[in-house]
């Protein structure tokens, strides 16, 4: 990701935007020739950037793209004449731009992809462990941690198709000119507008493209970086949120995320473990989720066919958006390999429980024995708030089940507690909801998924 955003690749692709110009103009005959010679130089010195002496010029002009396009007539002096010809500063820098979101997002796919490859081999192996589950942050009826995983698989899965939509739907701005009218390629095509149509119809073909925007002012609508950044953007909060139930659970003691041998979690109280990768997403995801906001205030302002006050801001949301997420997929997807799970601690935490929730499974039997509902969901509802009392005061454990069964108006005898606090009788269809999940859902796409070489980068503090 840092390749794909540095100068090097940017301005690469402005001099091959350039090239893919003067071919199309070559090819569909133009008033002005453009010799082959000049288009062999072009296509000689692509990447062989002078960037001191884009600077020197840079210096002189005070404008980046005329820079850029005086080296370039320096390295291949036949093209000098006709380099940027007809065309305006957009045309290389908006057409770059949709380029490198478009890398982006192909780069931030396979990330993603490696991080549903390693949650759902956690849920897999996870599937039928009971665990509680919360609503409102207070405990629920039970779940199962790999029922909890593929709550996070399912917004990355989201966020993949949100992503593939806009690769297969992102436009190239085409060949537009000054103002979007096209006016200067309509002279050098001498009025004739099929020509026009066929010279965009080619660079858009030449530059990996299917279609280009139908219309646009000098630059293309800003709308495309706030769509753009919505899918960068919905990636990170997945991220955030995923990261923020880790945190939790690594507070409750159940599971933590990778934890090496000699890594130290806090420099002064050296028993602590903390969630600093976790952590990291979360403060990542956060600076993330603010530039959406900042392209759509960017797009609402950009008065008639453009104004300039979006350039410098973009230059920094564009790349920050791309790279931020970028990095914390890499934490995601190591993080999500190696989290710790604690069974016993699971186990403790959801027996402490378990009584209350076996009190509406317990009216039922109740009432089965011949005791009245209304009668027994009143009793039930003393005796809980007595146990509760002794738990949360007294620090005591919790004795529901043996007020229980010590009330013989419920006619509930010890034996049936026993039976009602096996905590799989509470979590319904999760494990095979796993299942279903994965071999329905996840399996399809892992197994149609490029066979991306994955990448191990070394997390530093």
């Amino acid at each position: 990701m840092l390749e794909l955003w540095s100068p090097r690749t940017r301005y690469g692709l402005w001099r091959r935007l350039w090239l893919a110009l003067a071919e199309a103009q070559s090819e569909v005959g133009t008033r002005v020739a453009i010799p082959d010679e000049a288009l062999r130089q072009m296509r000689a010195h692509l990447d062989d950037i002078d960037f001191s002496q884009v600077t020197a010029f840079e210096r002189r002009f005070r404008h980046d793209v005329m820079a850029h396009v005086h080296a370039f007539g320096d390295a291949a002096p036949a093209a000098r004449p006709f380099i940027h010809l007809g065309a305006t500063s957009a045309f290389v820098t908006d057409n770059a731009d949709l380029i490198l979101m478009r890398r982006g997002m192909e780069l931030l796919r396979a990330k993603i992809l490696s991080v549903v490859r390693a949650l759902a081999v956690f849920a897999r192996k996870w599937r039928s462990e009971p665990t509680l589950a919360y609503t409102h942050l207070q405990a629920a009826q039970l779940t199962t941690v790999g029922k909890r995983a593929t709550l996070w698989l399912q917004d990355f899965v989201l966020d993949l198709a949100d992503i593939e939509y806009r690769l297969a739907t992102l436009p190239f701005r085409g060949v537009k000119g000054t103002t979007g009218t096209q006016a200067t390629f309509l002279e050098l095509c001498g009025g004739d507008h099929d020509k026009v149509r066929r010279l965009e119809d080619l660079v858009t073909t030449k530059m990996g493209f299917t279609q280009s925007l139908p219309v646009t002012g000098q630059t293309y609508t800003r709308k495309l970086d706030a769509q753009v950044l919505g899918v960068v953007t919905g990636t990170a909060a997945s991220a955030a949120k995923f990261s923020a139930d880790i945190r939790m659970l690594q507070a409750f003691g159940e599971i933590e995320e990778p934890f090496e041998s000699e890594q130290i979690g806090s420099s002064a109280m050296a028993y602590k473990r903390n969630p600093m990768r976790s952590e990291r997403i979360a403060g990542l995801a956060r600076f993330v989720i603010s530039l959406e906001e900042n392209a759509n205030q960017t797009h609402a302002v950009q008065f008639f066919e453009r104004t300039l006050d979006d350039s410098a801001n973009r230059r920094l949301v564009l790349p920050e958006s791309f790279l931020a997420t970028d990095a914390i997929l890499i934490l995601v997807a190591n993080v999500a390999s190696g989290l710790d799970v604690h069974p016993a601690r699971i186990r403790r935490r959801v027996m402490e429980e378990i009584p209350f929730m076996a009190t509406e499974l317990l009216i039922v039997r109740a009432v089965e024995k011949g005791a009245d509902r209304q009668e027994v969901h009143e009793a039930i509802r003393k005796h809980s708030i007595e146990s509760a009392r002794v738990v949360k005061e007294d620090g005591g454990r919790n004795d529901l089940f043996e007020r229980l069964a010590a009330d013989p108006s419920l006619r509930l005898p010890a034996q049936g507690m026993n039976e009602v606090a096996e905590a799989s009788l509470y979590v319904g269809r999760a494990p095979e909801q796993v299942d279903e999940f994965l071999r329905e859902v996840i399996d399809p796409i892992l197994d149609r998924a490029p066979a991306y070489a994955e990448a191990r980068e070394e997390l530093r503090v």
